[in-house]
């Protein structure tokens, strides 16, 4: 079993890729046990220290929906990372509830630490992805941890009182998770909302966007980008105009690979419509 910060319990897990091992993990957040996938290359790491980047992946959705899939993080581990993706509080077996973006990202910021402690990853070398909720969880933890080397937001959210607006079908599951609408909580959605503390990162910005997202509209990625321009911050914008919410598959691995080498070299203020 895997030893280290605040895992309390290691399982290896059924791995589809030969060189690469996967672990089902439960870490204390808070006071709960949460759950995460691990998976970590077999491989000698490139790199003159013996270690690998860090990855953190911030998934999206809620409870069930958007749940990790072993497919998708093993698509950036064979990129050359560690990656840790929490399953967030509450979900698979984990204790307490889920509550978007709120106290729950404690488990973002706890998997980091998780990251930064593991034998085979450059604790100065760790990167965060979010995808759609994962976005506004991405931003949140590189506020929390300024030591991040770059972020990356893909069809991510940034204003949650916009997704409020936009997401008709989300608006209950939002008001009882939230507390009620933003007119009558507005401190709530001001707190699930980063774009305010965008001056505290430090970290390269990474935009991804499908121009046809209904589900997160691009002016979540306009919006980032205008706070982070007003900031002076280093980013990168990626929108793809014929896509949605979900790239095609051929696609989709093609931007996995471009932004893993993004994350390496860091190409600053890049703005790419395709």
């Amino acid at each position: 079993m895997l030893k280290y910060v605040n895992i309390i319990d290691s399982q290896r897990y059924p791995s589809p890729h030969p060189e690469i091992d996967v672990f089902l993990i439960t870490y204390l957040s808070d006071r709960y046990r949460v759950k995460a996938f691990l998976a970590v290359p077999k491989w000698e790491p490139e790199r003159r220290n013996g270690k690998f980047p860090g990855f953190l992946y911030l998934r999206g959705g809620i409870k069930g929906v958007g749940m990790v899939r072993v497919g998708r993080i093993i698509q950036f581990a064979s990129e050359g990372f560690v990656v840790v993706a929490p399953f967030y509080r509450g979900n698979c077996g984990g204790e307490g509830y889920e509550d978007f973006a709120g106290e729950d990202r404690r488990d973002a910021f706890e998997a980091f630490e998780i990251l930064k402690e593991h034998p085979l990853v450059d604790r100065n070398n760790i990167h965060i992805f979010g995808f759609s909720r994962g976005g506004v969880m991405a931003l949140i933890t590189a506020i929390e941890k300024p030591d991040a080397r770059s972020i990356v937001t893909w069809g991510g959210v940034s204003d949650m009182t916009l997704t409020y607006e936009e997401r008709e079908d989300l608006r209950r599951m939002m008001k009882r998770v939230i507390g009620g609408t933003p007119a009558k909580v507005p401190d709530q959605y001001s707190w699930r909302t980063p774009l305010d503390q965008v001056e505290k990162i430090n970290a390269q910005v990474l935009i991804i966007h499908g121009a046809q997202d209904k589900n997160v509209s691009v002016e979540h990625a306009y919006l980032l980008e205008n706070k982070l321009k007003e900031h002076g911050k280093r980013y990168s914008k990626w929108i793809f105009e014929e896509y949605t919410h979900y790239f095609p598959p051929q696609v989709n691995r093609q931007v996995v690979q471009k932004l893993a080498q993004w994350m390496q070299q860091g190409e600053d203020g890049t703005a790419i419509r395709i």
